[in-house]
C-alpha cells in the first residue's frame, strides 16, 4: 500500500528516481576513474557535473534527460577500460572494439555481453522484490508499461555498474571468451551455449562477492544488499 501511495506522489516519486539515478552515475564514474587506463578528466568532470543535475531535477522529464546524457558520456569512455587484444591471441580472441551502446539487437560482442548481464540482473531483482512484498511492475523513475518490471528496473539502476558492467570488464580482460563463444548473424552478435555459461559464472561469481555494507557497515554479498 506505502508503494502504491508513493507511486502516486508526483513530489515523492520524483524525490526517489533521483536518488536512484544519482547513484547510478556515481556508480558509473567511480568504474571509469578505477579502471580506464587514463581516466579521461573530462569524463569525470562531467559525470560529476550530471550527479548534482540528477539530485536537483525538477521533473522525471529532466531526469530521464539527465541520465540518457550521463550514459552517452560514460559509454564514450567505456572503451578506455577494455584492454587491447594481443596479437599472439587475436586469431582465438573476438574483437572487442566499443564504439557505444546499442540493444535490440546488439551489433557487438560487447553489447551482446551488457544485454545478458542486465537482463539476468533485472530477473534477479523481480524475483527479490516479489518476494518481500513489492509490486515490481510499479515504479518510480521507469513508468508502468505492461509486461515491464519497472521497478526492478528502477532499482537495478545502481547495480549496472556495480555488478553487470564489472563483469562484462573483468570477463573480457582476463581473456575469459573466445570467438567461438559469439555468434553474429545479420548483424546481431549473441552468445552460444558455452559462451552464457562462461559469463553466467562469472556474474553468480560477482554477485556473491562480499562488500562492506555502506549503510550497515557489515560484510554481505552483492546478491543480499
Amino acid at each position: 500500500r506505502r508503494q502504491f501511495a508513493a507511486a502516486e506522489n508526483p513530489e515523492r516519486a520524483l524525490q526517489i528516481a533521483r536518488r536512484l539515478v544519482a547513484v547510478k552515475i556515481r556508480n558509473c564514474r567511480t568504474l571509469v576513474r578505477r579502471n580506464a587506463a587514463e581516466p579521461p578528466s573530462r569524463t569525470l568532470a562531467r559525470l560529476k557535473e550530471l550527479v548534482a543535475s540528477a539530485e536537483r531535477a525538477e521533473s522525471l522529464e529532466s531526469l530521464l534527460g539527465i541520465e540518457g546524457t550521463a550514459a552517452r558520456v560514460y559509454f564514450e569512455a567505456f572503451g578506455t577500460m577494455l584492454k587491447a587484444t594481443t596479437p599472439e591471441a587475436a586469431a582465438d580472441e573476438p574483437s572487442f572494439d566499443f564504439e557505444g551502446r546499442n540493444r535490440r539487437p546488439p551489433r557487438d560482442p560487447v553489447n551482446a555481453l551488457l544485454s545478458l548481464g542486465y537482463a539476468l540482473l533485472a530477473k534477479d531483482l523481480t524475483i527479490s522484490l516479489q518476494s518481500v512484498g513489492f509490486d515490481p511492475y510499479l515504479g518510480f523513475y521507469h513508468q508502468p508499461r505492461y509486461g515491464r518490471p519497472a521497478l526492478a528496473l528502477d532499482l537495478m539502476e545502481e547495480f549496472r555498474p556495480l555488478v553487470v558492467d564489472s563483469v562484462v570488464l573483468s570477463s573480457i580482460n582476463t581473456g575469459m571468451f573466445r570467438t567461438s563463444d559469439f555468434i553474429q548473424r545479420g548483424g546481431a552478435v549473441s552468445l552460444t551455449q558455452a559462451g552464457r555459461s562462461k559469463f553466467l559464472r562469472a556474474y553468480e561469481r560477482r554477485m556473491d562477492e562480499e562488500i562492506t555494507h555502506p549503510v550497515f557497515s557489515y560484510r554481505i554479498s552483492y546478491r543480499r544488499t
